[in-house]
């Protein structure tokens, strides 16, 4: 009887071990995924950024034309205005 709970005590004590071991095969797959992700992550932030920035100056840009054709337009009124209050 002393055998059988000897070899019942081996085996419980070795799935016991077992179970503490890493699983270095999950770990690395775990590690490498959370690696892509995170480059994932900084491309999507430069891309963002990248077409944020491209926005803004193609903002600027519009605004200003915009101010250089208001420019233009009051300086044609003011010619025109000079010419009718001779």
């Amino acid at each position: 009887m002393k055998k059988v709970a000897t070899v019942v005590t081996v085996a419980v004590l070795a799935l016991g071990l077992a179970a503490c071991n890493k699983n270095n095969a999950d770990n690395n797959a775990a590690n490498e995924t959370a690696v892509e992700n995170s480059a994932s992550a900084d491309v999507n932030a430069a891309t963002n950024d990248s077409v944020n920035a491209a926005d803004n100056a193609l903002n600027a840009v519009q605004n200003d034309a915009a101010a250089t054709q208001n420019a233009a337009d009051n300086a044609q009124e003011a010619v025109k205005n000079a010419t009718e209050n001779k």
